[in-house]
């Protein structure tokens, strides 16, 4: 006896006109082979006036995700006209799938001629407000959470991960030498050249030690290093972590039981806590060299002039107030960077605008809580 194969039965939508709703029944395989045939009679589908509409799915054979696609596109198209449009999906799995893919579709955009005056600037205003709002909690939690396992690494040293804590003391600290002791020098000779051409109006050229000494040590040594290793470091972190959450490494990882922020946001936060500190000094020290060879060459301040005057009117205090600031600089680039790695999405233009946005706000921050101190030493007067 001959075996006979039977053809899948080809996709089919038909519409029955009830009394009080009508009735747009699906049958067949409506997955992507066969979808072709049936778009056409799916845009040509138009809803009885006045009455709701059922998509019932009840009688499909088969269903894939092109197949809901397609369920969903003419629901939507249907509620754009006006209609009420209910899916009857006849299973559980069908209904999970139809589910899935709903969630998956892009958000519609915003007509660009919405509405506008002022209770759309108000709402504007508003979701901005909220979104701030938002933001400040997610990174005050993400802040707290870091300084939780930092705190329980210090007291235990044993379970620090040695290996990534010395290789990104050496990416963010040791290799950034170079660019922080040149930038800080080059900022010695503008501060010397131009506190001496200031100076020399009144006479006083020999102030341009103190003019020198003190805002570098106090304010811009420390605070120029800070945004240059933002710039340099905070995003390196962003984006590593970011192409990380991408590549679902650190899904990978959660699956092991290992800690994303024990493995990945403690040691980069705790080498940017040993380094930024001895950043700092060789930026005032650079910064100081080239004050000195600028006041040397335009005023002929000697160097050991130069020394001497920084000895007897530049406190030890005015050093010690700008690397108090260092730590929370370091925890705060860090910290952030980390933070915006972590909120990448499922694209590499998520890493992009992750990482500008972790840059943009950790200079941010950084200058803030320089405006923070400087007022609270002003007002302790140190």
């Amino acid at each position: 006896m001959a075996a006979t194969l039977t053809s899948p039965a080809p996709p089919a939508l038909a519409v029955e006109d009830g009394p009080d709703r009508a009735v747009a029944r699906f049958g067949g395989r409506l997955v992507v082979a066969g979808l072709v045939a049936l778009e056409a009679a799916a845009a040509d589908l138009r809803p009885p006036a006045g009455k709701p509409i059922t998509l019932d799915l009840s009688e499909v054979e088969a269903l894939d995700t092109a197949g809901a696609w397609l369920v969903l596109q003419l629901k939507a198209r249907l509620e754009a006209s006006g209609a009420s449009v209910e899916i009857a999906p006849g299973d559980p799995a069908r209904a999970a799938l139809i589910e899935t893919v709903a969630r998956a579709l892009p958000d519609a955009e915003e007509d660009a001629g919405g509405r506008r005056g002022f209770v759309a600037w108000l709402e504007g205003v508003g979701a901005g407000v909220v979104g701030v709002k938002d933001t400040a909690v997610s990174l005050l939690g993400f802040l707290g959470l870091t300084l939780a396992r930092l705190t329980a690494g210090i007291l235990r040293p044993w379970t620090l991960r040695k290996a990534a804590l010395f290789h990104h003391m050496q990416e963010a600290g040791f290799n950034a030498f170079p660019i922080v002791a040149l930038m800080s020098f080059l900022i010695g000779i503008v501060l010397g050249f131009q506190g001496a051409s200031q100076l020399q109006q009144f006479g006083a050229e020999v102030f341009v030690v103190n003019l020198i000494a003190i805002s570098l040590l106090r304010e811009l040594g420390i605070l120029l290093t800070s945004i240059i290793v933002a710039g340099r470091s905070g995003s390196a972190f962003a984006a590593s972590i970011g192409s990380m959450k991408i590549r679902e490494e650190i899904d990978a990882m959660r699956t092991l039981g290992l800690d994303p922020i024990d493995v990945l946001v403690v040691p980069r936060t705790l080498a940017l806590l040993i380094m930024l500190p001895v950043l700092g000094f060789i930026s005032n020290m650079a910064g100081l060299i080239g004050g000195g060879l600028m006041a040397w060459v335009d005023l002929g301040v000697s160097p050991g002039m130069f020394v001497t005057r920084l000895y007897e009117t530049t406190g030890v205090w005015h050093l010690i107030v700008g690397m108090v600031k260092a730590p929370f600089f370091a925890v705060v680039i860090a910290v952030v960077g980390c933070w915006q790695g972590m909120l990448v999405g499922g694209s590499a233009e998520s890493v992009g605008q992750r990482t500008t946005q972790a840059v943009v706000m950790a200079i941010f921050l950084v200058i803030v809580i320089d405006a923070v101190f400087s007022i609270f030493f002003s007002e302790m007067g140190v």
